[in-house]
């Protein structure tokens, strides 16, 4: 199994245990039998699904080639150089400058641009931008980063239960109540979950976001014009940010929160000023 096989095979499992703590909180035997069901549909829905739900999320609509034919022909080379099959493109309608890849496979892969950095960006440094993403792609990134992207989110919910569960039952059940576990263990649940979502959020390592930056650093031959791109994205992202899902902001090429976000801190994003740093001095 692949590295990126391993580390989504762990973040299912840390989940499925999530659920069934929860279950088992909130409903003794049958809460656990529920939550057994339940986790089981949201890992496979993790897998099959999660692209679509990202997707979703953002708004993401196809791009069509007539719309733009400079993206289309950068992307075409691009595969054509790394040997990898034509991504469908997505664009979200959005003036902050950004991008990100998903799906779980090379054959079932999209990349998503805002319309922001296809107004910002010059041919060169666009041809950057999506080198980089099409570096997550053959280092099958899109996959972890989806999923995880998704089981975020869905431990945010298991937060938001466990508090309601707690509001409606918990609080008048014996805390000595071996069966589901009692106040504490809804106590517990309440703090434990949202930092179950940042440590997925973290599991994305950020030794990623220099291996794709290398990746395409050596497919375009040109690292100075990614070093650019990421300088004019980070400085726009900051003026203007996208407002993004906390739970997704790992899948951007550049963190797409505001700097004064709690999520921020958190980041699987190295810092900006190191990757241009790299690349401009040829460090890859």
């Amino acid at each position: 199994m692949s590295s990126n096989g391993f580390r989504t095979a762990v973040l299912l499992a840390g989940l499925t245990g999530l659920m069934l703590w929860v279950g088992q909180a909130l409903g003794g035997p049958q809460g656990l039998t529920v939550a057994l069901v339940f986790a089981t549909v949201v890992n496979v829905g993790s897998l099959w699904f999660s692209d679509k739900l990202v997707l979703r999320m953002y708004g993401a609509r196809p791009l069509d080639e007539s719309e733009a034919p400079r993206l289309y022909r950068i992307v075409r080379e691009l595969t054509q150089l790394a040997r990898l099959p034509m991504p469908a493109l997505y664009v979200i309608n959005s003036e902050s400058p950004n991008a990100f890849a998903t799906g779980r496979s090379p054959a079932h892969a999209a990349v998503v641009v805002t319309t922001g950095i296809v107004r910002v960006l010059d041919e060169n440094e666009l041809r950057g931008v999506l080198a980089h993403e099409l570096a997550h792609v053959k280092n099958r990134d899109t996959l972890t980063g989806t999923v995880a992207a998704t089981l975020a989110g869905v431990v945010m919910w298991v937060a938001s239960m466990a508090r309601w569960g707690l509001v409606f039952g918990g609080a008048g059940r014996d805390d000595r109540d071996d069966d589901g576990g009692g106040l504490l263990g809804l106590v517990a649940m309440m703090i434990f979950a949202p930092m179950a979502a940042m440590l997925i959020q973290m599991a994305i390592s950020r030794s990623r976001e220099f291996a794709a930056d290398a990746t395409a650093a050596r497919s375009t031959g040109d690292p100075f014009a990614l070093a650019s791109a990421l300088e004019k994205l980070a400085y726009a992202a900051g003026r203007a940010p996208m407002g993004a899902n906390p739970q997704t902001a790992h899948m951007f090429i550049v963190n797409p929160l505001t700097a004064g976000s709690v999520a921020r801190l958190f980041s699987t994003h190295p810092p900006t000023e190191e990757r241009i740093r790299r690349l401009r001095a040829r460090e890859y």
